[in-house]
């Protein structure tokens, strides 16, 4: 009985990570975000609330409102 209960606990430590690691993955993906690919190819990630990303972010809410995607 005790070693089931070690596996036991030891089976939920793994799933209590995996879920606030998928938690945290998905909070993140939902956050707007500006990706520039260069001709070299590089990229460059701006977060959507940086003062770098706002004239992209703002230029992007503007054609989704004019043309909004499907879901």
């Amino acid at each position: 009985m005790r070693r089931f209960l070690k596996i036991f606990g030891i089976i939920t430590l793994l799933g209590s990570l995996a879920a606030g690691t998928y938690f945290v993955v998905r909070l993140r993906s939902r956050r707007p975000q500006v990706e520039l690919y260069f001709d070299d190819g590089s990229m460059l990630t701006l977060g959507g609330n940086s003062p770098e990303a706002e004239s992209f972010v703002s230029h992007a809410a503007e054609i989704l409102r004019a043309i909004p995607v499907g879901r």
